[in-house]
């Protein structure tokens, strides 16, 4: 609480400030806003979250509260009392910063392809370090832009130095299941590891979590935007060299890596530098495609229902809703790091229910599917897999479904999703670091 007192002192000396407001109405303002905030509190907010909610409710006081938010920076300060309306550009430098993080990926992966013996042949280790490769000079660049002190750059290289022992000291038998996970798996442990050094080591914080997976939402947005340049570039570039004999394909070889690479960490240089120009994109795309979801996901419930084929789904098939799932949860996650939580519910929140509904459905017939196939064939590292991603989705659409059906009824405020979301995101980096660490040792390497 020491924390809150001396925000609301803060508050009160600069609405204290202002010509027009008297001692004694700044007295009753700031009553009013320690009800507000003992409200909040008593709604599970945590004591900063109720001070800014509290703040954002001062209606008279709006404009005081926006040039009081001017003059401070955060990013919640920014999204509860200015609604991103007025919010400062933030500045475009730090490019160098970014470029040497970007350029030593792009070099590390070249140098570790020539160490391989490509093209020539390409060893299982290669593949099972593809994320180390990178990801590491992303973190050492949330690192330095944060100022982390030398204890927190200990602690953001810890995970990446684990992962690399795990994955190399490992006897895994040459191309079997148990090397192709971790190549799959050990990504996505070593992103959300990178969410340590971007939230400054604040790892308890919610609001830097739900910070972290708008990060990630914007930084998908902006890597598929450079993909799609890149294509362009290298089509064009073939369509020009190929008249004077020139294997454009030869120089793809060598130059997607690197420029796949480098671009990890533009992107994420992108996502700090051009915060606004995405912000502003992701209402836009979560109203879009939100729906589209959300009808392709019903229909496809129902058939499936209807029809009775679900029974009949081939690993192929399994593997596209596995995907699938993914990709709604990814949708819902931004969405819901991109909606103003003092909002109230409205017809964006029921589609959304809509979709995770219909995902939920499938989910469970994914999951049905999944057990009669262990049931026969016994378990592998892929059902094993598979089935564990399945369970965590089941168990986060369920619990998103029942909270947003809570929020929608008037029976649980919206940040209750949100915290739902932020306290479950350590278990989507336990499962794929179990499928990294132990699946392996169950099943000797196979």
């Amino acid at each position: 609480m020491d924390r809150v007192e001396s925000q609301i002192a803060e508050w009160r000396a600069y609405v204290t400030k202002a010509p027009a407001v008297a001692d004694r109405d700044v007295d009753e303002l700031e009553a009013h806003l320690r009800d507000q905030i003992a409200e909040l509190g008593a709604a599970d907010l945590t004591a900063d979250e109720a001070f800014l909610v509290a703040v954002k409710r001062m209606g008279d006081l709006d404009s005081l509260s926006r040039e009081f938010a001017r003059e401070h920076s955060g990013r919640l300060w920014k999204q509860l009392v200015l609604g991103g309306e007025d919010e400062a550009v933030r500045s475009s430098g730090g490019w160098f910063e970014a470029l040497v993080p970007a350029v030593g990926a792009a070099v590390t992966v070249q140098i570790a392809r020539l160490a391989a013996g490509f093209p020539q042949d390409e060893p299982g280790w290669l593949l099972r370090n593809a994320g180390l490769l990178v990801l590491p000079f992303l973190a050492a660049y949330f690192a330095r832009r944060r100022r982390l002190d030398a204890r927190r750059w200990l602690l953001t290289a810890a995970p990446f130095v684990l992962a690399a022992l795990v994955v190399n000291l490992y006897p895994y038998r040459p191309g079997s299941a148990t090397e192709l996970l971790v190549a799959l798996h050990l990504p996505v442990v070593l992103w959300l590891a990178v969410a340590y050094p971007y939230m400054d080591g604040t790892v308890r914080s919610h609001e830097r979590r739900m910070d972290f997976v708008r990060f990630t939402g914007e930084w998908v947005i902006y890597y598929v935007l450079i993909a799609l340049g890149g294509g362009v570039l290298l089509m064009l570039t073939g369509a020009i060299l190929d008249p004077i004999g020139v294997e454009v394909e030869r120089i793809a070889e060598w130059v997607l890596p690197s420029g796949a690479a480098g671009a990890v960490i533009v992107a994420a240089w992108l996502v700090e530098s051009k915060q606004h120009v995405v912000e502003n994109m992701a209402p836009v795309l979560t109203m879009l495609f939100t729906p589209l979801f959300a009808v392709m996901l019903t229909v496809a419930a129902v058939t499936y229902v209807v029809s009775g084929v679900a029974a009949a789904f081939d690993r192929e098939l399994l593997g596209v809703f596995d995907a699938l799932m993914v990709v709604v949860l990814g949708l819902v996650l931004y969405a819901m790091s991109a909606r103003d939580p003092s909002r109230p519910a409205g017809l964006m929140d029921r589609v959304q229910l809509l979709a995770v509904g219909s995902a939920l459905l499938l989910d469970v017939m994914v999951l049905g599917a999944m057990v009669a196939r262990i049931g026969d064939l016994g378990f592998t590292p892929n059902r094993t897999a598979a089935l564990g991603l399945n369970l965590v989705l089941l168990v986060n659409l369920a619990g998103t479904a029942w909270l947003s059906m809570r929020f929608l009824g008037g029976r649980a405020p919206f940040h209750r999703v949100e915290r739902w979301q932020t306290r479950y995101l350590p278990v989507f980096a336990a499962w794929p670091a179990t499928v990294v660490a132990v699946l392996p040792l169950v099943f000797a390497f196979t």
